[in-house]
């Protein structure tokens, strides 16, 4: 299944943009850094979208080629643009002041909410199997708050558990918004203009509620920032492309992208040398056992 395929590829990536972000966000400013990351990522697509507008056909024939669209496609696309700039802000102050060990398994529990989605939605049912891995992924974020109080986070009062938590959420909604849109839109067409839309608006956000207050949040450049963008970019390509594929499944491509959790995690313990590992290695062990039965009772 090349979809399978494609969801693995986007996994790797995405793990490896949360250990990017991580770097770039410690002491640092998290609206310019998202900022910035919007503007790279638009100018990675920038020569396609020029190249499309102006109908010069130079990625014709090649997997980067893309199409014009009609304001209702544009329209659906901002829509999505707001969807995922919501989840980031609030995943990214998230990721500043919580341990990436921490935010990458729960982060990982997203499939949950997006199969629950999907049920409603699509008309995707629960097996035993799949309850099973919600099941675990339920236990896994119990556990996950016992490992918590040891380092002084309190998932009833902590207010980056919440912006986690509301980031996981809004981000299961967008999953869902993807598959619905990429039924009628081509990937890079949606990948080209979700960026520029997308910086559009954090630079109207950063204008009025950082830059005022820039002295009491100052911000500082930091190579892994356009990392973020590179890394994002390679890991939303392969995700859109393997929603475009006949037969794909949102749950399990899902599922699949959040087991990018196994490279941050890594990171998380070699990098940036966090505490209470055992723990939460035995989290991650549940909820990717929990991904293996939802993938088992998909097939």
């Amino acid at each position: 299944m090349f979809w399978l395929a494609l969801a693995f590829v986007s996994a790797t990536f995405l793990g490896l943009y949360d250990v990017a972000k991580k770097r770039a966000l410690t002491d640092n400013a998290v609206l310019p850094v998202l900022l910035l990351n919007t503007l790279f990522s638009t100018l990675l697509f920038t020569p396609i979208l020029i190249d499309t507008e102006l109908g010069l056909g130079i990625f014709q024939g090649t997997f980067l080629e893309s199409e014009t669209g009609a304001l209702r496609d544009h329209l659906l696309i901002v829509l999505k643009s707001a969807i995922v700039l919501t989840s980031w802000v609030f995943g990214y102050f998230a990721m500043k002041h919580l341990p990436i060990t921490m935010v990458g398994p729960i982060n990982a529990t997203r499939p949950v909410m997006v199969l629950v989605g999907a049920m409603l939605i699509f008309g995707e049912r629960l097996n035993l199997y799949q309850w099973i891995g919600v099941g675990l992924s339920i236990l896994s974020l119990f556990l996950m708050s016992l490992v918590g109080k040891r380092e002084g986070v309190d998932f009833r009062r902590n207010k980056w558990i919440l912006c986690i938590a509301l980031a996981a959420v809004v981000g299961a909604c967008s999953g869902l918004y993807d598959k619905f849109i990429m039924t009628q839109m081509n990937p890079i067409f949606v990948q080209s203009w979700y960026n520029l839309y997308q910086f559009l608006m954090m630079t109207t956000f950063v204008g009025l509620v950082w830059y005022p207050r820039r002295k009491t949040s100052p911000f500082h450049w930091s190579w892994a920032i356009p990392m973020i963008s590179i890394l994002l970019s390679i890991a939303d390509v392969a995700y859109l492309f393997a929603l475009k594929q006949d037969g794909s499944l949102i749950s399990i491509v899902s599922m699949v992208r959040r087991s990018s959790v196994i490279v941050s995690f890594a990171f998380g313990a070699l990098m940036f040398r966090e505490k209470n590992l055992r723990s939460k290695a035995l989290d991650l062990v549940l909820i990717l056992i929990g991904m293996l039965f939802l993938y088992f009772g998909t097939r």
